[in-house]
């Protein structure tokens, strides 16, 4: 549902790069259920091998099954691989190598490492493309304000932020492609807004209602989720409900060339 909201918002699945169809081989990291790979796959017939890998066997049989829903199974394959080991395919393998809210698994210490592999598997001249977002969104409710930065906090202390804001990976990713071997680096920032009433709004609020709830062990296990968290949470939803409520959520799309 996140990853359909979204690509509608930030324009398609690549919205940022001038001529998607030079693009003949591609791959995508941590691909989850693939709805990245299907929906690029169906925005561009011409991209003969679109390749993705997840750690989660649930995602990659699902992942599979949607492909052949779709009739691209021919085009579209996926594999269970974990990513923070080696990247299981010969150098020069991929004209784009994609990662999406790496923030979920990757922790600072670990860039380094996915970045030297990826780039070894895309081909000279090949794109190596990062898309985060913020960790929540900026919001009139209090309560998810509140429960976003103990988010923040934890995550930080976790080690999947270089620094204890929201931002804490945004304003890495630049650095971190010219630092690791990547050049003509790109930048392009997206604001998603979100106000009562539209189906943008529908689509945030039921994404919030499953992240804010799902991320409570993982905040209580760091130490920050506080006795009044599902207190905090139900009136987080309520406010939502709220009919001057308002959200933003900024995302961040970074790109290089392998040299």
């Amino acid at each position: 549902m996140q990853d359909e909201m979204v690509t509608t918002a930030m324009g398609g699945v690549l919205p940022e790069q001038p001529d998607p169809v030079v693009f003949r081989r591609v791959l995508d990291v941590a691909c989850g259920p693939g709805d990245w790979l299907i929906a690029t796959a169906q925005a561009y017939p011409a991209i003969a091998r679109l390749v993705g890998i997840d750690i989660s066997r649930q995602m990659v049989a699902h992942a599979r099954e949607r492909a052949e829903a779709e009739h691209l199974s021919e085009r579209v394959e996926c594999h269970v691989m974990d990513a923070l080991l080696l990247l299981e395919f010969p150098s020069a393998t991929f004209d784009l190598v994609n990662l999406r809210f790496g923030v979920s698994f990757l922790r600072t210490w670990d860039w380094p490492k996915l970045l030297s592999e990826m780039l070894r598997v895309t081909r000279p001249g090949g794109v190596i493309r990062l898309t985060e977002g913020e960790v929540g969104s900026q919001s009139s409710s209090p309560a998810a304000t509140t429960l976003y930065k103990r988010g923040v906090h934890a995550l930080y202390r976790a080690g999947h932020l270089f620094t204890e804001e929201p931002d804490g990976l945004l304003e890495q990713l630049p650095y971190l492609l010219l630092r690791y071997g990547c050049e003509c680096v790109q930048t392009h920032a997206s604001t998603l807004a979100y106000r009562v009433g539209t189906a943008e709004w529908q689509a945030y609020v039921q994404d919030a209602r499953s992240v804010l709830r799902q991320a409570r062990p993982f905040v209580q296990k760091w130490g920050n989720a506080g006795d009044d968290y599902e207190a905090l949470y139900q009136q987080a939803l309520s406010e939502m409900q709220q009919p001057d409520f308002h959200a933003t959520w900024k995302l961040l799309t970074v790109w290089g060339n392998k040299s």
